[in-house]
């Protein structure tokens, strides 16, 4: 939902950012695993009990997430840097929760298990829309140059990471805001599958 207003403005930074990288010779693609890297080294942390730490590698790793898109503008755009985007995402979207749950399973098992649940409806219908705009030809460029087709809703990329940094700075409300969280994905999801249902309707 705010990821439209955040990408306005942070995305100028990024491009001259990107263009200064791209430059030195570094690829997108090596700008996408440091992230990673970063997001799973954040999930450990966590895990480890050092959520405010965390929250540096977050960050970090939320960075080099728009940082390795504006290095493709800046140089080329492939399908394989589309792929590795996506994926390293989802695997860092399930790496910080699952952490938090591991860290105490008792407290944060079952909210962060229904939230994961809600990450993975989230994520079918975000992905399996993309496949079905790609073979009717739709595009979009609501969310900027995309390699895959993003539709847009109320738990978006800003969403989560901003749910992300309430947690390693409010630990303790792990469940709680987990358990919102997850409502907010189950509704995204649902409208998803709506949209769907009035696009590609025979």
């Amino acid at each position: 939902m705010l990821d439209g207003q955040a990408r306005r403005i942070i995305d100028p930074i990024l491009d001259r950012i990107g263009r200064r990288l791209a430059a030195t010779g570094i690829g997108a693609n090596q700008v996408t695993v440091v992230g990673l890297v970063f997001g799973l080294s954040a999930a450990v942390t966590i895990y480890n009990g050092y959520p405010h730490l965390a929250l540096v590698l977050i960050l970090a790793s939320r960075l080099c997430d728009g940082l390795d898109g504006a290095v493709a503008r800046a140089s080329r755009k492939t399908d394989l840097g589309g792929y590795l985007d996506i994926v390293f995402d989802f695997f860092f979207y399930g790496a910080i929760p699952l952490a938090f749950i591991l860290a105490d399973p008792a407290a944060n098992g079952v909210a962060g298990a229904v939230l994961l649940m809600s990450f993975y409806a989230n994520g079918a219908t975000f992905l399996a829309y993309a496949i079905m705009a790609e073979k009717h030809g739709l595009q979009t460029q609501i969310r900027g140059a995309k390699s895959l087709y993003f539709t847009t809703g109320l738990a978006e990329g800003a969403e989560t990471i901003g749910v992300f940094i309430l947690w390693c700075l409010l630990p303790a409300w792990f469940s709680v805001i987990a358990w919102i969280f997850a409502g907010v994905c189950f509704i995204t999801a649902a409208a998803r599958v709506l949209l769907a249902v009035q696009t590609f309707k025979d």
